[in-house]
């Protein structure tokens, strides 16, 4: 079953092939403060609207710079994030993965969703 998502105004919007099973709290400096609750997704599970206004979708990147966090400039949701995925602690470039805020998904029960807390205070 697919699931929509969009930003408040409407610019970023997406379709992700399945709901989430699970959503992931970080809580590294940047994601507590962004609030978000992220979901993850390789690249060919998330479809965005090429209706999409690009000049609205900013990205932003700390420390490493190895993460793309974007957000939508008009509206200012934290829309997802582009990262290498992670295997023993460790960036794989070769399996890119996009992280969608779930807060966004429309029709979607955040609250029956497990929340799994990611201590990315202490590993990064």
């Amino acid at each position: 079953m697919t699931v929509k998502g969009s930003c408040h105004c409407g610019a970023t919007q997406f379709t992700i092939d399945k709901a989430p099973e699970t959503v992931t709290r970080c809580t590294c400096s940047i994601c507590s403060k962004r609030g978000a609750l992220w979901a993850y997704y390789t690249p060919d599970q998330i479809v965005f609207d090429p209706a999409n206004d690009p000049a609205k979708d900013s990205e932003y990147r700390w420390q490493s710079r190895m993460v793309g966090l974007h957000f939508c400039n008009g509206c200012g949701c934290t829309t997802y994030n582009v990262s290498p995925s992670w295997v023993d602690y460790k960036p794989d470039f070769d399996h890119p993965q996009i992280a969608i805020n779930a807060r966004l998904l429309e029709g979607f029960d955040l609250d029956a969703a497990p929340v799994q807390v990611l201590d990315g205070r202490n590993l990064w």
